[in-house]
């Protein structure tokens, strides 16, 4: 393992680089596409895509890079987990920050698939129904055949905002549900929607306009292809992200109320407190989006370990605008860690 990789440290980013809304801007941020997409090359041209069954009619699409043989021979780490990665809300498996992360495990000898929840990426034709945030069984049905397919690796999960939310959720049902996990990891994930909405409505108006085009974007390319089945130009219009959720979420998702559909998908409360996989919840106080205040109704069993940062913004943590940045880092390591006690069992 490279000097660069061998330990995820305290974050402490360069003057240049601090400040909660550079480190959520950066992320997304379109100018880094080339460069980023150069560095991922490797990941990129190793990749062959999956559509998933993942029941009841249900496709997911996935794209897996096998890790180059030399990869895994230079690390010794033939036994190294496969992950799966997850994007977040309005993101794709082509989002910046999941083919960074996806980059640098691939170096490391990890196999990696990257998911697309539904109706995000390219995929809006595969699925009649429109996505929802409580759509937590297709997501495990996803893990489950991934998990099929490659019946002899590990599985781990990794996934940022909400993606970091459904997959500690999957890593809580595991054991019910029969997969066997290695380790999941949730970076800035989403805590409880409800304050997620209030921090978006009165924080800075940049990131509350940057979710009603995504949504909007999306929601015009699922009309596009399922056409005469959705109408909701006028809604659309609005430019209002609680009124779109209102009234998508009463009309499509099957609630009755917004209130019980955020709480469907929140993990505060007792949600991860069955959790039997090992866990880590990494969050910066100084996260715009989410408020770091609910960190402290998230249960705390055993399994999970919570790393928070005092910088870092939303999905952030960039230290560097070249190569691996410290989420980046962290994940490798943590994964390196939960690997030590089973190559000394």
């Amino acid at each position: 393992m490279s000097s660069a990789m061998s330990s995820a440290t305290e974050f402490r980013p360069p003057r240049w680089l601090r400040g909660e809304h550079l480190q959520s801007i950066l992320p997304s941020f379109p100018g880094r596409r080339p460069l980023v997409e150069r560095r991922a090359r490797p990941m990129l041209a190793a990749s062959r895509e999956l559509l998933l069954d993942c029941g009841a009619g249900v496709r997911l699409q996935a794209f897996h890079s096998p890790a180059p043989f030399a990869a895994r021979a230079r690390c010794r780490a033939p036994g190294r987990p496969t992950v799966v990665l997850l994007h977040g809300w309005e993101g794709s498996a082509r989002s910046l920050y999941v083919l960074s992360l996806a980059q640098t495990l691939f170096e490391q000898g990890h196999d990696v698939v990257r998911l697309n929840l539904r109706d995000h990426g390219d995929t809006h034709h595969l699925n009649r129904d429109l996505f929802h945030s409580c759509q937590l069984p297709e997501v495990i049905g996803a893990v489950r055949r991934i998990q099929s397919l490659m019946p002899a690796q590990p599985l781990a999960l990794a996934g940022f905002s909400l993606g970091g939310n459904f997959m500690l959720r999957v890593a809580a049902a595991a054991p019910q549900e029969g997969l066997r996990l290695e380790r999941a990891i949730g970076i800035s994930p989403v805590l409880d929607p409800a304050t997620c909405m209030d921090a978006l409505e009165n924080g800075l108006a940049l990131y509350r306009r940057y979710f009603v085009h995504k949504w909007t974007r999306s929601l015009r390319r699922k009309q596009a292809a399922w056409p005469g089945e959705f109408e909701f130009d006028e809604l659309l219009g609005s430019g209002d992200l609680r009124r779109m959720t209102r009234e998508l979420v009463l009309s499509h998702a099957g609630y009755a109320e917004v209130a019980a559909y955020f709480e469907g998908y929140a993990i505060t409360g007792d949600r991860l407190a069955g959790l039997e996989v090992p866990a880590t919840l990494v969050a910066a106080l100084d996260d715009p989006i989410i408020p770091s205040a609910d960190l402290v109704r998230v249960a705390r069993p055993a399994a999970l370990r919570v790393v928070t940062t005092a910088t870092g913004g939303h999905c952030g943590f960039f230290d560097s605008l070249t190569g691996p940045g410290w989420a980046d880092r962290f994940v490798v390591a943590e994964l390196a860690a939960a690997a030590v006690p089973a190559s000394r069992a």
